[in-house]
C-alpha cells in the first residue's frame, strides 16, 4: 500500500488463507484450484500462506483466533477465508465479527447478481444487480450489551432512569446501538466512490430513521451532508434534484422495512446500497435468496484507507457435510473473484465468472442446484471446480 492509497500488487503475492471449519476442507481446495488456474493464465502466481482461526486453531493452539493470524493479516494486507465455527460458552461472540473489528474492516461488501441458469424462487432474478455496503464496526454488532438480571443490567437500568427518565422493565437485557458520524460517513464515502468508479446510477441509504431518529436517522442525514461536502460536483441528493440527477450520481434513501419488500418487487430501482450493520445483514441474505442462495453469495471485508481486506464465504460451516466433497464452493470462489478485482486482476476475475456461468449453463452443478434443475448432472464439489477450470 503506497502513501497515495493505491494497492501495489506483485505478480506473485503472498496471501494468507483460513481453510475454514466444517465444509471448509472441501470448498477451499476447490476454490483454490480455480483461482490458481485463472491467475496462471495471466502469468501470475499466488503463494498461499495458511493461517489459523476457528476450530482448527483451537485444536492446534488452544486459541480460537491466534495473535499470529492477526499479525499475518496486518502484514500481508489481503486474505481469504472459509466459514468459521463460533465458540460456544465463552471467548469471542463471533470470530468473523472479531476479525472485522480488530482490523477495522469497516466495509462489508456484498455484491448480489444472478448467474445464468442458477435456480431462483423469483420470476426475474436477472433484475437483481445490487452491491451492498454494510457498515461493519458499529450498530448492535458492537456487542455493548448486558444480560438481564445481572448487577450490570440493574446498574444500567437505574442509570437511564435517573439520567433520562427512561422506564425499563425489570429483568430486561440492555444494549447500546452506537452509530457515529465518522463511521457513517466513511462507509457512505466508500459506497459513493464505488458507484462512481463502476458507472453505477444510484446509491440508496437504507435506514429505520422514522423510528430510530438519532441513530439510523442520523446515518441518513450524515450521508446527504457528505454528498454536499465532498461530492457536490459528481453526485446529488434526491431532494436537491427532484429525483432528476442529470449526469450526476443520485443519492437517495429508503426505509429498511419497505426496502426489504421493494428489492423483491422492484429490484431495478436499487443499485448500490449503503446501510448499517443489522440492516445489511438482513438485506444480504434476502437478496441472496433471490439469486440462488448464500451458497454462491460472495463477501468481502475491506478498509479502503489502510488497504486491508479479508474475503470470505458468507455461509456457515455445515459440519454434517464436512469431508463429503458435496457442497457448492461458489461462495468462497466468488469471494476470491472479489479479491482478484481488489488486487486489480480484473481479467482473471472475469474469466472465472464466465467459466462458472458456462458450467452452470451446461447443467454441471453440485447437489444444491441439481435438485432444483431439470436434466442436471450432479457432481462433487471438487468435480465442479474442475469443470470450471476446463472452461476457463
Amino acid at each position: 500500500m503506497s502513501a497515495d492509497g493505491v494497492l501495489h500488487v506483485p505478480d506473485n503475492p503472498i496471501i494468507p488463507f483460513i481453510e475454514g471449519d466444517g465444509t471448509g476442507v472441501d470448498i477451499w481446495p476447490a476454490a483454490k484450484l480455480v483461482l490458481d488456474a485463472a491467475a496462471t493464465k495471466y502469468h501470475k502466481t499466488i503463494e498461499w500462506k495458511e493461517v489459523l482461526a476457528g476450530q482448527k486453531a483451537f485444536d492446534e493452539t488452544g486459541d480460537w483466533l491466534p495473535e499470529q493470524t492477526i499479525a499475518d493479516f496486518r502484514e500481508y494486507l489481503i486474505g481469504i477465508k472459509g466459514p468459521l465455527t463460533t465458540p460456544i460458552g465463552g471467548g469471542f461472540r463471533s470470530l468473523n465479527v472479531a476479525l472485522r473489528q480488530i482490523l477495522d474492516l469497516y466495509v462489508c461488501l456484498r455484491p448480489v447478481r444472478w448467474f445464468q441458469g442458477v435456480p431462483s424462487p423469483v420470476k426475474r432474478p436477472e433484475d437483481v444487480d445490487m452491491v451492498i455496503f454494510r457498515e461493519n464496526t458499529e450498530d448492535v454488532y458492537a456487542g455493548l450489551e448486558v444480560q438481564a438480571g445481572t448487577p450490570d443490567a440493574e446498574k444500567l437500568r437505574a442509570f437511564v432512569k435517573e439520567a433520562f427518565g427512561w422506564d425499563v422493565r425489570e429483568m430486561s437485557g440492555l444494549g447500546l446501538k452506537p452509530i457515529s458520524e465518522f463511521g457513517s460517513k466513511r462507509l457512505i464515502r466508500a459506497a459513493i466512490n464505488y458507484a462512481l468508479s463502476h458507472d453505477r446510477e444510484s446509491v440508496t441509504l437504507v435506514h429505520k430513521g422514522n423510528i430510530q431518529k438519532f441513530t439510523e436517522g442520523a446515518f441518513m442525514k450524515w450521508g446527504y451532508q457528505l454528498v454536499k461536502e465532498e461530492f457536490d460536483d459528481v453526485a446529488v441528493g434526491w431532494d436537491d434534484c427532484d429525483g432528476k440527477p442529470g449526469s450526476k450520481l443520485l443519492v437517495k434513501d429508503s426505509i429498511a422495512d419497505i426496502t426489504l419488500q421493494q428489492v423483491l418487487t422492484r429490484p431495478r430501482e436499487f443499485d448500490v446500497i449503503a446501510t448499517m450493520n443489522l440492516n445489511g445483514d438482513y438485506l444480504s441474505d434476502a437478496l441472496a435468496a433471490q439469486v440462488g442462495g448464500i451458497g454462491i453469495a460472495p463477501g468481502a471485508n475491506i478498509n479502503y484507507v489502510s488497504g486491508h481486506g479479508i474475503f470470505e464465504a458468507t455461509h456457515g460451516t455445515a459440519p454434517k457435510y464436512a469431508g463429503l466433497d458435496k457442497v457448492n464452493p461458489g461462495s468462497v470462489l466468488l469471494s476470491g473473484v472479489l479479491m482478484f478485482e481488489h488486487l486489480g486482476w480484473s481479467d482473471a476475475a472475469e474469466d472465472i465468472v464466465n467459466a462458472l456461468e458456462a458450467t452452470i449453463a451446461d447443467k454441471i452443478v453440485t447437489y444444491d442446484f441439481a435438485r432444483l434443475m431439470d436434466g442436471a448432472t450432479e457432481v462433487k464439489c471438487s468435480e465442479f471446480a474442475s469443470a470450471i477450470v476446463d472452461r476457463l
